[in-house]
């Protein structure tokens, strides 16, 4: 386990906190004077010269390792180097990053992308089972110009045997699910020999017999509402629909109010307009959901933890000590549905128990033509059987590194390539694609001399959909390399599942690629941007939550993150999550069947990374983090008054307006300094506050989930995917805990005071 953090900062080895991170001793100033530098400019020139010639022929770029550190393999080391100035050393090519932009724009191709894709959606991939398929990555990326190697690790994962699901009234009639989707003539993959049956990751092994109860999404407010309606839950297995609260949470509250097994079925109301109730043919006939689709996923309580379960917050290598994950996963069993197997048993229930009007719970109703009955119905039992055999097994994270020249500022972008199914066009290989793609467009930029100011690392992570376990896994083997090191981790999971731009990351990144977004072409409409359309759309960038590999990086280790993507919306075809029909033959009939929106997101992301990379001074503004700090103050003063909680909030009020101010001089100062000029240490102090301010927001873990630590965004306690902001206080807020949001005012406080004199130097 991580030792305490010192003061408050951030996470790593030994004594650390952030001013040990990033040493900005020397003070900051507005301006540089020109004239002093203009009559040295011809020595100073001679000198520039000569030195990128020595830097250029003579040294071995070093990737510095605090002491005792793994070493990362693939990072250049020389320890008969002599050691840095500090200060960055020009690459060996001479291209602009508006030429270099080109190059990515002109190397990414649709049909490129498309023939990724179709080899990661054409052999089954659940987590620990292809390891020719990162071999496979590894290659590509060395075949492409970018040294790569895999990294193995021993993780706790269960895999399916056997299920089966019944229903019986009065010892009678008798409902059989099928418990399996379609075959389908036209998609070939839903028919392979290797397809994954349906199940949840980490489910209970287990067979139980009882009556039901129809929960709604199975939020911790539903199975309340139903408790408080006077609904006995205890010896009940619980039938959830999908939506507003993560399914593994589904299973946990269920299992906390006594209940001994869950069924999760994924309802056509939520498909917005595009149902066959709405006269739309379902897939592969039509754009609406199959009716046999199910979702698979895991069950791991994410918003406890993510990473494997026996060996929370330190590497599972072989060997090592292993915990009891029972805190982590459920204790009884449960089946994922399609909505044509939940059927007989929501109706079943009509007219028994309280009516949905009765519960009056948002979301209680879906678009199946039932009355969404709670139940039970007497003499109505379930028989529920679920087999699945747990075991340590290997899993492989391909990892490529293009060693750049700066050496404590590092770049990673990954997404996994481990998928529920056989196909996964969108989940996660439109991502993947994007990857590999990038490493195509990467390696021309190589061939022409490039080499990056900041170094670049691409990430193909292994066993994120049983609870980001590759990703986790790798933060926690190298968080000492990990933490004084990264500026950014850029997130690309989901590519495409639509046409509609989406953002979630720190608000410091926004402006990043808002701007990025504004030069990239819509592939719908002519003459618009993405940004246009993004905006057009109400869309907004949003915080961090979890469910991707983005979330270690920032809620454990403080480092600033970006994750985005393309998906669908109510108007557009049904994306068929975790289900069989994710698959290469829907993505190229009904999801981006040109490839365009997956070469527009290449395009997107590889600008991205270089313009972190390659601008001089880190493209973050720490203005617009104080303008969210600012909304985020607000929204928890509405939770304060929606909650009638009496809650002083002066000293958060007054560290907000610190910051505020702080963030303000510190982008004056970036300003002040000449775009392209490497003016001595001021460019250098400017990086170090800019790129790893985040750190100091890591505490020492929210109330009953140290995993995550960071004090301005967590994944909701209740949702387990959407992010909640100052979530020390405002989860004190919403549960009435007054002594505890008091503490959290104070904590939050703390740090954002601290990271504003770290600013302020």
């Amino acid at each position: 386990m991580t030792s305490p953090m010192k003061k408050g900062f951030a996470r790593g080895s030994g004594e650390e906190n952030l001013e040990d991170i990033a040493k900005p001793n020397q003070p900051l100033k507005r301006g540089l004077s020109k004239t002093k530098w203009l009559l040295k400019l011809p020595i100073l020139l001679l000198l520039l010269g000569y030195f990128v010639w020595f830097a250029v022929n003579h040294i071995d770029h070093r990737y510095p390792q605090p002491q005792g550190a793994i070493q990362l393999q693939g990072i250049h080391r020389n320890d008969d180097a002599p050691p840095p100035d500090g200060r960055p050393v020009l690459g060996g090519s001479n291209l602009t990053l508006a030429e270099q932009e080109a190059i990515i724009t002109e190397s990414i191709s649709n049909n490129t992308i498309a023939q990724w894709s179709y080899y990661y959606t054409h052999g089954k991939h659940l987590a620990g089972t292809n390891k020719s398929m990162a071999e496979w990555t590894r290659d590509k990326w060395i075949e492409n110009g970018i040294p790569s190697h895999l990294v193995e690790y021993e993780v706790y994962l269960n895999y399916p045997v056997s299920h089966s699901l019944s229903l019986t009234i009065d010892g009678g009639e008798r409902f059989v699910a099928g418990l399996e989707e379609d075959v389908l003539p036209q998609d070939p993959t839903t028919g392979a020999a290797d397809r994954v049956p349906t199940f949840h990751g980490y489910s209970k092994s287990g067979s139980v017999e009882a009556e039901y109860i129809y929960v709604g999404m199975g939020g911790k407010r539903d199975y309340q509402r139903l408790v408080d309606l006077g609904v006995d839950l205890k010896g009940k297995v619980a039938l959830a629909k999908y939506g507003g609260t993560f399914r593994g949470l589904k299973v946990k509250y269920a299992q906390d109010q006594g209940m001994i097994g869950v069924l999760t079925y994924s309802d056509p109301g939520d498909d917005g307009d595009i149902t066959e109730a709405n006269g739309y043919a379902a897939y592969p006939a039509g754009p609406a959901r199959n009716p046999s689709s199910v979702q698979r996923g895991s069950v791991m309580f994410l918003a406890t933890m993510t990473g494997d379960p026996t060996t929370p917050g330190y590497p599972s290598k072989p060997d090592v000590e292993r915990e009891d994950p029972s805190g982590f996963i459920p204790s009884i069993p449960s089946l994922p549905l399609s909505f044509k197997d939940a059927l007989p048993f929501l109706q079943a229930l009509d007219g028994y128990g309280l009516t949905a009007g009765e519960v009056d719970r948002p979301g209680w109703t879906g678009g199946l033509n039932v009355s969404y009955s709670v139940g039970p119905r007497p003499g109505a039992v379930i028989s529920l059987k679920n087999e699945v055999d747990y075991t340590y097994t290997p899993i492989w994270n391909t990892i490529g590194i293009i060693n750049g020249t700066i050496e404590d500022e590092v770049i990673v972008i990954g997404n996994h390539r481990d998928a529920w199914i056989v196909g996964g066009a969108s989940d996660p290989n439109s991502g993947t694609a994007v990857l590999v793609e990038l490493s195509k467009a990467f390696g021309e930029l190589l061939k022409q001399g490039w080499k990056p100011k900041r170094t670049i690392i691409l990430a193909s992570w292994d066993a994120e959909e049983y609870a980001c376990i590759g990703s986790t896994e790798w933060v926690e083997e190298f968080v000492t390399w990990a933490v004084p090191n990264m500026v950014a981790y850029v997130n690309v999971d989901m590519a495409v599942a639509g046409p509609h731009f989406r953002l979630e990351g720190v608000p410091e990144l926004w402006d990043l690629v808002e701007d990025t977004i504004k030069n990239a072409s819509s592939p719908k409409t002519q003459g618009k941007s993405i940004y246009d359309e993004w905006t057009a759309d109400g869309g907004e960038a949003g915080v961090p939550g979890a469910g991707s590999d983005h979330g270690v990086f920032i809620h454990t280790s403080g480092i600033a993150v970006i994750d985005f993507g393309f998906e669908n919306g109510p108007k557009d075809p049904v994306y068929h999550y975790h289900s069989n029909y994710d698959s290469y033959t829907w993505m190229t009939t009904w999801g981006d069947p040109y490839f365009t929106y997956h070469s527009t997101m290449a395009q997107i992301a590889g600008k991205t990374v270089l313009r972190i990379s390659e601008n001089v001074l880190l493209p973050y503004n720490a203005t617009t983090f104080s303008i969210a700090l600012q909304s985020m103050l607000s929204d928890l003063k509405s939770e304060i008054a929606t909650a009638g909680m009496t809650l002083d909030l002066s000293t958060l009020e007054a560290a907000i307006s610190r910051f505020t101010a702080a963030a303000g001089d510190l982008m004056a100062i970036k300003e002040a300094l000449e775009p392209g000029e490497w003016g001595g240490e001021q460019e250098t102090i400017v990086n170090e506050r800019l790129g790893k301010f985040e750190r100091g927001f890591i505490g020492d873990g929210l109330p009953g989930r140290v995993f995550y630590k960071h004090l301005i965004y967590a994944p909701g306690v209740e949702t387990g995917y959407a992010p909640t902001t100052l979530p020390g206080i405002t989860e004190a807020v919403r549960v009435g805990d007054v002594e505890e949001a008091k503490k959290y005012v104070g904590v939050t406080a703390g740090a954002i005071d601290k990271v504003a004199k770290y600013l302020e130097g």
